[in-house]
């Protein structure tokens, strides 16, 4: 069920919804805000049956080796979140379709909201840290898109770059910390590591992982001095801003931080960084926030502030500073979003949200004041709302700190980081909507009250800010002391007691400094319009986060630029030559004072015929470097070295090798000399005599290491894992081809990858020539076609080629299970069989009858192959096995007899058709390129 509810926005929602749009957008819209309120329900349901006092967990296992498995958990925390994120969501949804016009694409709004949506749900429910990963990284990207959303305007640009930048940067931290995590703790499983407190912290790895951890958590919930993205991402539509911004991606950090909190927890470093992280932010975000002229930036840094004060209470770290911490998560969901969609309402009737321009909007938008008025009140903390009481339970938090003098400074600062608040929710109110008649400025004077439906969520959020400020024991205390226990990882002996009123105590007279001198300090600051005249940018001139993030970047780039012209400087012979020089170095540092004489094996007599064939490569290999500068002879003598080497492993009973090695070298070979013809036939002669001398040191020194290397290897006794393969690739995987066993099965997942690999190639070569293609016009002049119609005889002989290339094919792919081959070879075979008919018949005739359509036919086969080996894989999930577990079984067939049946036939079948379409497309591309400055071989210079 919980798998389920992380699939349906991402598997469901989000193709659906952009589909539905293109219909109609009430369609989508639909669509939206019905997968939004079923995942809602669907977590509601599933805690009501099952309860959360102990956490519900489901597993399955995809990659278990290295501990990656699909781990989810659903626990009073996990439950807050997820029904702030599917709640929250909903609203958006229906506001957001009041608040586009047709002009802008609704679909693509929701599409992406979705996807969103998902990623924060695998957060919260996730319990394996490398899914949890995953899913945090998806929510970077799916917000850069979505900052991003309107793609043509340079603001909405830099500000998706930014945000990614830093959350980007905070994702690979999170990365390093997981990892050491996992690695103190032998598991990436949170129900495990949850209880490993004391070994965790024990370990010289933990502070690494905290600090890493941290710095993750910080950059995603935007606290000093990460959190200059944030304001920059106010680019975004306003239902963006409110879904992403009071619920969902800035709590990230914060969750984080939650869910981790029984393995931080009692270390004094964490305590000490997050509480002093968290109060700085608080006070530091809350005073700017008086200075900012637009309303989302107003909210904006609001909101890194309020952020700041979760932070802070989950650095306190004591029962009643959780709690408190979970509470105002709650609080500020419900009104943050509330006023981000004020905002948006503001900037759809009045045309502007800069606070400049406007005022008065009271006597057209009395409704809107309204709710502006009770949502603000909740976030300056004004009692009777929800914000006060979780402002007061923080502020009691702050006070009972004791042992040091410095800690008198954190209720001073909390008091005055909450007069800040006070002021610009109070700005935030009047600014707006009254000091005196309507402004001028005002882009449209016939402002009105939105529609009722796009007031709806305001309302309710609204409603829920007050109803909680006045009955929070009856309609919140269970919810908060449920997350407080999750946190905690235990039941603390002093419960959660939410009650409006805690008698005249120090937490109440802070609470009265910072509503009184708030509201004196913001109408000091409006007095002939003051407030309007200061710019925060001017204090910190190139200061500000946003330079220094781009003076780091422009830094960073320039650097990189200077590194790499260094490295990079077009010369082939250069890049060898590091490499060869790095690899001996990196292969030197572990044998240095090793026993390097040859080992005591016991050897066996070289026969005449490997002798022959080594002689052979010996002179093939020589013959390649004197006739190196012509290319075409080169790749030839290529194509030969490979040929004895495929002679060696039939000698050495590798037939599956040298079947693959005798296939790939003659589609290489027609490869290059299709790539070659688009260059001089020559290359030219540049090397000085002391470039090639030190070329013929360090080819030497390289090649006789890697010699003697092998030689150590083969001169010694060593244990060998074959034993294995041998032994289980029957009864385990179900053939009696132990290479093939290994590729589609043992090492399936390798295999996978390597097709992908095969597929990005081929469509990147694609799309990087795609410009020289002549897609069937008449070739550039002094350039030969490369695939003419042929002399009748090759015609003749190709038509009788392809059917039987295609049944060995056939065969060679159907007993690969069992016998050498494979989808690997067969694959190979086909597309050189193929190649010939383009040889025989001419590019053109052979595509025409096969209906590539200048390559597309070729493009289907490698996404079809993909597709196919892939849902192989996962179909060994719903069994509950690992992806790319293969099954088998036996079926008697007539005549035939019993016969062998594996599933990972159908992921060889897969692999087929990639090869077959990655060669093809390959050689479609290539065959079809035109170069207009062909002129003919480059010659030395004595030959000019």
């Amino acid at each position: 069920m919980l798998l389920l509810i992380v699939l349906l926005p991402l598997v469901l929602g989000t193709p659906l919804t952009w589909w539905l749009a293109r219909i109609d957008r009430l369609y989508s819209c639909i669509a939206a805000c019905g997968i939004s309120l079923l995942c809602f329900i669907s977590l509601l349901t599933t805690a009501l049956t099952h309860g959360v006092q102990q956490p519900l967990l489901q597993r399955w296992q995809w990659l278990p080796e290295i501990g990656l498995n699909l781990s989810f958990r659903l626990d009073g925390l996990a439950l807050i979140f997820g029904l702030l994120i599917s709640g929250i969501g909903t609203l958006i949804f229906i506001y957001a379709w009041y608040y586009l016009n047709r002009k802008n694409s609704l679909g693509k709004l929701y599409s992406l909201l979705m996807l969103f949506m998902a990623a924060m749900l695998g957060i919260v429910l996730s319990n394996n840290l490398l899914i949890l990963l995953i899913f945090w990284e998806l929510t970077s990207i799916s917000s850069f898109l979505l900052v991003g959303y309107w793609q043509n305007y340079e603001v909405a640009q830099k500000g998706a770059q930014m945000a990614l930048t830093i959350t980007g940067l905070g994702g690979l931290a999170i990365l390093g910390g997981f990892m050491l995590l996992g690695y103190i703790g032998g598991t990436y499983e949170l129900d495990a590591l949850l209880g490993m407190r004391q070994q965790l912290q024990t370990s010289p790895y933990f502070m690494p992982a905290l600090l890493l951890i941290l710095l993750g958590a910080f950059t995603k919930s935007a606290q000093f001095p990460f959190h200059s993205w944030l304001p920059n991402a106010m680019a975004a539509p306003t239902p963006v801003s409110g879904y992403l911004h009071s619920a969902t991606m800035v709590k990230a950090g914060i969750f984080l931080l939650m869910r981790l909190f029984p393995i931080f927890a009692g270390s004094l470093w964490f305590h000490g960084i997050v509480t002093t992280v968290g109060l700085v932010t608080f006070c530091f975000a809350a005073f700017l926030a008086i200075f900012q002229h637009d309303l989302k930036g107003l909210l904006a840094y609001s909101t890194i502030s309020h952020l700041g004060l979760i932070i802070c209470l989950l650095g306190l770290g004591s029962p009643l500073a959780i709690a408190a911490a979970i509470f105002h998560v709650l609080n500020h969901a419900s009104f943050k979003a509330a006023l981000f969609m004020i905002a948006g309402v503001i900037d759809h009737e009045a045309g502007t949200r800069n606070l400049r321009k406007l005022g008065g909007l009271w006597a057209l938008m009395p409704f809107t004041a309204t709710l502006s008025m009770i949502a603000a009140a909740a976030m300056a903390g004004v009692p009777l709302t929800n914000g006060f009481l979780s402002k007061e339970m923080f502020l009691t938090e702050t006070v009972a700190l004791t042992g040091s003098t410095w800690l008198l400074l954190v209720p001073m600062l909390a008091t005055l980081a909450s007069l800040f608040a006070v002021a610009y929710s109070v700005r935030f109110v009047h600014n707006t909507f009254f000091g005196g008649a309507l402004n001028q400025k005002i882009a449209n004077q016939q402002a009105h009250e939105p529609p009722l439906g796009m007031r709806a969520p305001i309302i309710l959020l609204c409603c829920i800010c007050v109803l909680v400020g006045i009955l929070p024991a009856l309609l919140v205390q269970n919810i908060v002391q449920l997350g407080s226990n999750a946190i905690l990882g235990y039941v603390p002996s002093q419960t959660v007691h939410l009650k409006l009123w805690h008698g005249v105590n120090l937490p109440l007279i802070m609470s009265l400094i910072a509503l009184i001198g708030g509201t004196g300090l913001y109408l000091l600051l409006a007095r002939k319009q003051q407030i309007l005249k200061i710019s925060t940018d001017q204090w910190f001139g190139r200061f500000t986060g946003e330079n220094l993030l781009d003076q780091l970047l422009e830094n960073s780039v320039l650097m990189a630029r200077r590194f790499t012209s260094y490295l990079e400087n077009g010369s082939l012979q250069r890049y060898l030559m590091l490499v060869i020089i790095a690899t001996m170095a990196m292969a030197l540092v572990p044998l240095w004072g090793q026993n390097l004489a040859t080992g005591g094996r016991l050897l066996n007599h070289a026969s005449w015929p490997a002798i022959i064939l080594w002689v052979l490569l010996i002179i093939a290999c020589l013959m390649l470097l004197y006739f190196h500068h012509e290319r075409i002879k080169a790749v030839l003598l290529v194509g030969a070295v490979g040929l004895v080497v495929s002679v060696c492993f039939i000698v050495l009973s590798a037939p599956d090798l040298a079947l693959t090695q005798l296939s790939v070298d003659v589609v290489t070979t027609v490869l290059l000399l299709m790539g070659l013809s688009l260059l001089p036939q020559l290359s030219p002669y540049e090397s000085s005599r002391t470039r090639h001398w030190r070329d013929v040191v360090i080819s030497l020194l390289g090649g006789a290491g890697i010699a003697w290397l092998a030689w150590l290897i083969m001169t010694r006794d060593h244990q060998s894992i074959s034993w294995f393969f041998m032994q289980e690739a029957l009864p385990k995987g179900g053939g009696s081809n132990v290479v093939n066993v290994i590729l589609v099965d043992f090492r399936g997942f390798d295999t996978f990858g390597e097709i992908c690999v095969l597929a990005i190639a081929a469509i990147g070569a694609l799309v990087m020539m795609d410009g020289m293609r002549a897609h069937g016009a008449i070739a550039t002049p002094g350039l030969t076609l490369r695939f003419n119609p042929s002399p009748l005889m090759l015609r003749m002989t190709a038509s009788w080629v392809l059917p039987i290339a295609l049944v060995y094919s056939l065969y060679i792919l159907l007993r690969g299970h069992n016998l050498p081959g494979g989808g690997f070879i067969a694959g190979l075979i086909t597309a050189i069989a193929l190649v010939i008919q383009y040889i025989a018949i001419g590019q053109e005739q052979a595509e025409k009858l096969i209906h590539a359509r200048d390559g597309r036919l070729y493009e289907c086969w490698i996404g079809g192959g993909l597709t196919l080996a892939g849902l192989t894989g996962v179909g060994a999930l719903f069994w509950n096995k690992p992806f790319l577990t293969s099954a088998y079984f036996y079926m008697d067939v007539p005549i035939l007899g019993k016969l062998p049946i594996a599933s990972a036939m159908l992921f060889d079948i897969g692999v087929f058709f990639t090869v077959v379409g990655a060669t093809l497309l390959l050689i479609s591309v290539l065959g079809d390129s035109r170069h207009s400055s062909m002129s003919g071989p480059v010659l030395p210079e004595k030959q000019r």
